[in-house]
């Protein structure tokens, strides 16, 4: 596992990434109602890269039989005391489990972690490799168009940082320049071709939390009570208009292995 994730990942908890700020909130929001849309009746999901068990806590309580790989040991640790819920030492390139043995796979961070269009194409082809036949992939991306919409509604865009802004809208190589590590972020047609390119049919990218999230962070968690519903009813009506999904923070990728 790359040294900076490994330390980036024992400083910060995912569980504070989705609560700590309103974009995070409205994010947790939607990928639930998202993956609840496919994961309607209870079914063995592995959850790779799921952390701590942020998901994989309300999984467990929707009734699926979770199982959670993840490459840090104490993401490990937290999430096997989740009721529930299994949790091993596991690479999504690699993933320690049988052929078929997934009603659904979870990538809801590999992806974008991994720099490196071949090392994505593993994880996929792992992916389908544990599905069983019309098992459900759920793979998340981050958007090209994050920073831009994030440093533009701020006041932090200026000509120091557009060149990185500049560069990451072009080839989806993020530097780090907004916090977080180096990672690759989607546009929502390259995550679906992707998807394709691993063998998956009838693949629908979503916008997760639609255009509103930089006015939800600007107006600060004592509002987003009075804002959530109609930025949740923006991020559905949105949500795969082509012309706007790119505006989400994160993308959703749904996909079905044919039977």
């Amino acid at each position: 596992m790359d040294s900076d994730l490994a330390q980036h990942y024992s400083d910060i908890a995912e569980d504070d990434r989705l609560t700590r700020t309103p974009h995070g909130r409205l994010e947790f929001v939607r990928t639930q109602e998202l993956v609840r849309r496919v994961l309607v009746t209870p079914m063995a999901v592995l959850d790779v890269g799921g952390a701590t068990g942020v998901h994989a806590r309300w999984l467990a309580a929707d009734g699926h039989s979770v199982q959670l790989i993840d490459p840090v040991p104490r993401h490990i640790e937290a999430a096997a005391s989740v009721p529930g819920v299994t949790a091993r030492l596991g690479d999504a390139r690699q993933l320690p489990v049988g052929d078929g043995s997934a009603d659904a796979v979870l990538l809801l961070g590999p992806l974008y972690h991994l720099t490196e269009s071949e090392d994505r194409a593993t994880a996929l082809a792992e992916a389908r490799r544990v599905l069983r036949p019309g098992g459900v992939l759920i793979a998340a991306g981050i958007s090209r168009y994050l920073s831009i919409l994030e440093t533009g509604s701020t006041g932090r865009l200026d000509d120091q940082l557009a060149p990185s802004v500049s560069a990451v809208i072009a080839s989806g190589d993020y530097d780090g320049h907004v916090g977080f590590v180096r990672t690759h972020w989607h546009t929502a047609e390259e995550l679906r071709a992707e998807v394709r390119c691993a063998g998956f049919g009838d693949v629908e990218v979503y916008g997760v939390e639609g255009p509103s999230w930089p006015a939800l962070d600007h107006a600060g968690l004592a509002e987003l009570p009075t804002l959530l519903r109609a930025a949740l009813d923006c991020a559905r009506l949105l949500e795969r208009d082509p012309l706007m999904i790119n505006t989400s923070a994160h993308l959703l990728a749904i996909a079905r292995l044919d039977q």
